[in-house]
């Protein structure tokens, strides 16, 4: 009869054999590529390899985990939705994942550069951070460079005195191939792979405690997966951390208090008054501005985007200097609103009445909303609505701006107060969609008032 090591060994090769297969079946990279043992720890293996995996958004460990188990017992009907869910994880990391670039290729933010570069050089990195500024400016990217260099053990001074990876380190191939196992991006997105059934099933909305707890907080108190002396042995980057509900924030706020050794938290947020005080009275504050126009077109000549059918003056100055928003131009049909909302607005401005405007303002965004929902059953049709409705109100904020500015050029003071009321409008009409008052009644109101 076999010993109790000789079946362990045993059921320690089934499992590696089927995390292989389940791994080829599911995963468009090679789990080799990981430069992780396949073999069980004593005790309660799964959840902190579970863990280690999910940080680079790699689930063939639990859906390998769930196959083996049904040779012990009957799977929940739950069970059978493992492979869908690795169809739907959002690609945080792997291999569609933004890779890292260097600190030196950051553009435009020298002083969130330099702050930083002060910080890895002096050797006593701060645990927590806080990257906040406008949307799109680059603060995730600079996030991944700080992750790049601070988890990196070829880390070094060059020659100029500031601390850079070997670009040729095995760190900084993981890195590149989104499979670092101590780099973990949490996002809202991550509940359609909660071991939560409610969690799973809930719109994503917000960024739940459930999600904070189980991707950060439990992988931070766990031994990192990769060996070395580097600055930091895990980093948890925070995508969106103005999601995050009371409830999360004060989950959080443990963790931030009272660090596990080596862990680094970065908080990401274009708005870091959402955040509580005891928070950001804890964290680094990283302040990062909009990019300067020799940096913009630095940024187009690297491989920005095609704004061919797009009034390209216009792009860049709504834009105001933020590549992730002339991105969302381009691909998001912004620059579209522009061209369908110029006659309105230009008949508007002549004083003439446009009743058609409010209801074309709505249909918009309504839209633009159910194009981002499209195909994903999970995914907010309100905070879809949200962050369409932002966008059309910065679009006509930045109309109503020109317009002032054009007449007050000339000395058409009457034109240049009536901008300003619009704008102010705008500012009211934004604070109602934030106050859920119903969209369709905003835009209605918001196009009377500009009217009159």
């Amino acid at each position: 009869m076999a010993s109790a090591s000789e079946k362990r060994e045993v059921r320690d090769d089934q499992w590696a054999e089927t995390v292989r297969s389940t791994a080829q079946t599911h995963l468009p990279w090679p789990i080799a590529s990981l430069g992780l043992p396949l073999r069980r720890a004593e005790g309660d293996f799964g959840p902190s390899l579970r863990s280690a995996f999910c940080g680079v958004g790699v689930y063939a460990v639990g859906v390998a985990k769930k196959t083996v188990k049904k040779t012990t017992r009957k799977a929940r009907p739950r069970k059978k939705a493992g492979a869908g869910l690795l169809a739907s994880v959002p690609p945080a990391l792997g291999p569609s994942a933004p890779k890292p670039i260097p600190l030196d290729e950051v553009l435009g933010q020298p002083q969130a550069v330099g702050l930083l570069d002060s910080a890895i050089s002096s050797g006593r990195l701060h645990h927590a951070w806080v990257f906040h500024g406008p949307e799109g400016v680059g603060k995730f990217t600079t996030a991944l460079a700080f992750a790049a260099t601070v988890l990196d053990p070829s880390s070094k001074p060059d020659l100029a005195g500031r601390v850079r990876p070997d670009p040729e380190s095995q760190v900084q191939g993981l890195l590149r191939a989104g499979s670092h196992p101590d780099l973990h991006v949490v996002r809202k997105e991550l509940a359609v792979v909660s071991r939560s059934d409610q969690v799973r099933a809930s719109k994503q909305t917000r960024l739940a405690k459930e999600v904070v707890e189980e991707f950060l907080i439990e992988p931070a108190a766990r031994t990192r997966v990769l060996a070395g002396e580097s600055l930091a042995s895990k980093v948890f980057l925070v995508d969106e951390a103005h999601l995050l509900g009371m409830e999360a924030q004060n989950a959080l706020l443990k963790t931030i208090e009272e660090p596990p050794a080596g862990t680094v938290i970065v908080l990401v947020t274009p708005s870091e008054d959402r955040l509580l005080p005891t928070i950001r009275s804890r964290c680094q504050l990283v302040a990062f501005g909009p990019l300067d126009a020799s940096s913009m077109e630095a940024w187009m000549r690297q491989g920005g985007p095609d704004l061919t059918g797009i009034d390209a003056e216009w792009a860049m100055s709504f834009a105001g200097g933020s590549p992730g928003v002339l991105r969302a131009i381009a691909e998001t049909g912004l620059g579209g609103w522009h061209g369908e909302l110029k006659p309105a607005l230009d008949r508007l401005q002549a004083g003439e009445g446009v009743i058609e405007l409010g209801g074309l303002l709505a249909k918009l965004v309504d839209e633009a909303a159910a194009a981002a929902v499209a195909g994903d059953a999970r995914a907010s049709k309100d905070v879809a609505n949200r962050v369409a409705a932002r966008r059309m109100f910065k679009l006509l904020g930045e109309s109503f701006r020109g317009a002032m500015r054009r007449a007050a050029a000339v000395g058409r003071a009457e034109e240049a107060e009536w901008a300003a009321r619009c704008i102010g409008f705008v500012d009211v009409a934004e604070r109602q969609v934030d106050s859920n008052v119903s969209m369709g009644l905003v835009f209605e109101n918001l196009a009377a008032q500009c009217a009159g």
